[in-house]
């Protein structure tokens, strides 16, 4: 079990105090697995646990415990007491988070007995006890390009708790992204690929195809888990002349997708994050080899 940090800082220095919601233990058919969580403050939350009868019942919880700082700890097999279909038990733990926890934390959520120490310690709840580090995310997207398709895929994949998504334009042109994003402003956004982690996942939509070029360019020579470029068939075999001119093998070149998503779905913003989120969903990280052109 792990904090997602970034979401955590964001969330307090929003809203001051939160309540946050922790699947801390999970039996049999549940909607989320352990781990899963929900932020909560005074009109609003974000997050899931799953929905339906259980996440309602959670909302309760945390608006009490705001509102009285007491942790809860409930165990609930969910049939019998939400009348839930599915079949199995969660434990859920509520606490009132009033600044950033010293990580990894440690600590009582009930019961008297003695703190697990050495090998006894996990990531679960354990005697009443609840240890968490931070959470590090397993995917870094990048996406190149803060106009509507940029922020649409931006909105989607977000909230996923493996992926970490970073969203790249130039200064005068990044909006308000959505929470969870982090924006990274680059006069010279070529330029900016130096600083993208060798198995980060690239997806290129700016608003110029020069751009969009140097960007598959700078890609290739860096070295990427995968990519793919916004554009037709008509565009991508121009950009393929001119990435040969500039040194680049073919078989490095077919590394990189064009067109994204799904075009089925058509053009839409939206329908196009659709079919990009359910391309990285389908495609695990270890299904790719990070690779690099050096000249």
């Amino acid at each position: 079990m792990s904090i997602d940090t970034a979401r955590l800082q964001a969330g307090l220095a929003r809203h001051g105090v939160l309540a946050r919601v922790v699947v801390a233990e999970a039996r049999g058919s549940v909607p989320r697995a352990a781990g899963t969580e929900m932020l909560v403050w005074e009109d609003g939350f974000s997050g899931t646990i799953g929905g339906g009868a259980l996440e309602w019942h959670a909302l309760s919880l945390a608006r009490s415990v705001l509102q009285d700082g007491r942790t809860r700890v409930e165990r609930m097999a969910l049939g019998p007491a939400l009348g839930q279909c599915c079949g199995g038990a969660v434990t859920l733990v509520v606490e009132r988070i009033p600044e950033m926890p010293v990580l990894p934390w440690l600590r009582r959520v009930e019961g008297t007995a003695p703190a697990p120490t050495g090998r006894d310690a996990a990531d679960l709840l354990r005697d009443g006890w609840m240890l968490e580090g931070s959470a590090g995310s397993t995917r870094p997207i990048w996406v190149w390009g803060a106009g509507h398709v940029g922020q649409a895929i931006c909105a989607i994949l977000a909230p996923i708790p493996d992926m970490s998504v970073t969203c790249i334009d130039e200064p005068d042109r990044m909006p308000d992204l959505p929470p969870g994003v982090a924006p990274l402003a680059a006069a010279d956004m070529p330029r900016a690929m130096a600083h993208a982690p060798p198995a980060a996942e690239h997806l290129i939509l700016t608003y110029s195809h020069d751009i969009d070029l140097a960007l598959c360019h700078a890609a290739l020579t860096h070295g990427f888990r995968t990519c793919g470029v916004i554009g037709s068939a008509t565009k991508w075999a121009r950009f393929r002349t001119r990435l040969v001119a500039l040194g680049h093998a073919r078989d490095q070149m077919d590394r990189i997708a064009c067109p994204i998503g799904d075009p089925t779905l058509g053009k839409h913003p939206q329908a196009i994050a659709v079919g990009v989120a359910a391309r990285l969903l389908s495609q695990q990280p270890s299904d790719t080899t990070v690779e690099g052109t050096f000249r």
